[in-house]
């Protein structure tokens, strides 16, 4: 208990000379940590609903071979986050980091994009967990179809809710729910992976799971558009790991716990993540069959797997995404919180107060209510499509703002140099080569993950539908544009960086 009580004193200090008083209560550990951002990565949400973004885009080879490629250049990223949150280990972290490497609109610019990515995570993965868990009840219920997108979304609607609630009334039991959630997809992800090396009565080669091509999309330039689009499996996936930053508040040892809790949960995510995406690949024998289902991962499921072990798969990924979207919301509350704390936002006084449980409740309800209303074209889709195109803008949209945001105070701390006063836990040297190696990174993907998934999406094309169109743009230039215009007309007059409450 001393031991704690030191520590928690010179974290409060640590905190003090950033310019914020301790307001969260530290009951975080560092396992807690590691957990939250291992919780949002999730494997068991991820590799599952946006494996069809890379069988349709690329095929085995855009999985098999694409994951690692794309994880390890993860990692980088990672490693240049976790020195900076050593550095600054404060709730807005990401924009924080901005404002003090550059300019106050860095920081203002860096926070936009950063929010907007937590909300779009919320988003995704419950809207993923929606459209899992009405298929899963629709093998014993056929009155359930996810083509019935208004059911979905009804399902998603309850589910942001009781996620909200989680947060707001189960407060002191967050992070000991998310230390569930690491032994949950450790046991859970292992017994998937035994569950499809072992009773398929039939496996596919190593040969045709690392140098098979699929091309669903209807695009033609196979290598330099459809390939790099079936990347976002791997960049969704992996990603939200900044959440170690934004609860570093709380957390004991911040500026070592955090810092391992970023490259830490990107590292076993990634090597979790190609195991399973491996055993799937395994399984995928039907592949007419998975096809003729735009690649939807369940398919793979009930074509190799006897029913019961299919359902199996399906409740274990189930409520990994459930836990998975309860951890998106405590991070999105907590950067909202930061970011409203130094007046960012509208209602910046409503939303940076904290409960009688010192817990950010309205920012949950500020972050949930925004991914509703971002999800709402999922209520429509072009016939014949499984799964809304509008899923994947979401997604599109996470991985853009999210890792754009990244790369602003990424940038400016390789900009700065030797000037930056690294923390405990430091790159030594390798900065010099990690952090334009991430921001090129980004840079492409950013790019890539904008384009249409299909011609249907293209503006021009004989086909064209909007319920094609992938929104993710048009997502990223009002989120942009608006903010960069509430800059012009007034806010950088007044907003100069943190708002010390000391």
């Amino acid at each position: 208990m001393a031991g704690d009580t030191a520590q928690h004193a010179a974290d409060e200090r640590r905190l003090a000379e950033l310019g914020y008083k301790q307001q969260f209560e530290r009951k975080w550990s560092g396992f807690s940590n590691f957990a939250v951002s291992f919780s949002i990565i999730s494997i068991l949400s991820g590799c599952f609903t946006t494996f069809s973004q890379a069988w349709n885009n690329g095929g085995p080879v855009a999985i098999s071979i694409g994951w690692p490629i794309i994880a390890s250049l993860i990692l980088i990223i990672g490693f240049c986050m976790a020195e900076l949150v050593s550095a600054m280990p404060t709730a807005g972290g990401i924009y924080y980091w901005s404002l003090k490497l550059g300019k106050p609109v860095h920081g203002w610019l860096t926070g936009w994009l950063n929010l907007v990515g937590l909300i779009a995570v919320i988003a995704g993965v419950d809207y993923g967990f929606a459209t899992f868990f009405t298929f899963t009840v629709s093998l014993f219920n056929p009155a359930w179809s996810i083509e019935n997108l208004s059911l979905v979304f009804m399902v998603f609607l309850v589910t942001v809710i009781t996620h909200v609630l989680i947060n707001v009334f189960g407060a002191k039991i967050i992070h000991w729910m998310q230390n569930v959630n690491v032994y949950w997809h450790v046991f859970g992800v292992s017994i998937i992976v035994l569950i499809l090396v072992f009773i398929p009565e039939q496996h596919q080669t190593l040969n045709w799971m690392f140098t098979t091509q699929i091309n669903n999309s209807g695009w033609t330039s196979y290598w330099f558009y459809v390939l790099p689009l079936g990347f976002l499996l791997t960049q969704y996936t992996i990603t939200g790991f900044d959440a170690s930053a934004h609860v570093s508040e709380e957390t004991s040892g911040a500026s070592i716990a955090a810092a391992k809790g970023i490259w830490r949960s990107i590292f076993y995510s990634g090597i979790g993540g190609w195991i399973l995406l491996l055993s799937m690949l395994y399984a995928a024998t039907n592949v007419e069959e998975i096809n003729k289902n735009f690649g939807f991962s369940p398919i793979v499921l009930l074509t190799a797997l006897p029913e019961g072990f299919a359902v199996t798969i399906l409740v274990i990924s189930c409520v990994g995404q459930y836990l998975c979207g309860m951890s998106c919301v405590t991070a999105a509350s907590r950067m909202l919180f930061a970011f409203a704390r130094d007046g960012a936002v509208p209602g910046s006084k409503w939303l940076s107060k904290v409960d009688g449980n010192r817990n950010p409740s309205n920012a949950a309800f500020g972050a949930a209510s925004a991914a509703v209303v971002l999800t709402l074209p999922a209520l429509y889709a072009p016939e014949g499509t499984v799964v809304p195109v509008a899923f994947f803008a979401v997604t599109s949209v996470t991985v853009i703002g999210l890792f754009v945001s990244f790369a602003i105070p990424i940038f400016l701390r390789w900009r700065m140099g030797d000037k930056f006063q690294q923390g405990p836990w430091n790159l030594g040297n390798k900065w010099k080569w990690m952090a334009p190696v991430a921001v090129l990174e980004i840079a492409i993907i950013s790019i890539y993950f904008m384009l249409p998934t299909t011609p249907a999406g293209m503006p021009g094309n004989e086909n064209f539908t909007w319920l094609a169109f992938q929104y993710s743009p048009i997502a990223m230039l009002i989120v942009i544009g608006g903010a960069m215009i509430w800059w012009y007309a007034g806010a950088r007059k007044w907003f100069k960086g943190p708002k010390s409450d000391l």
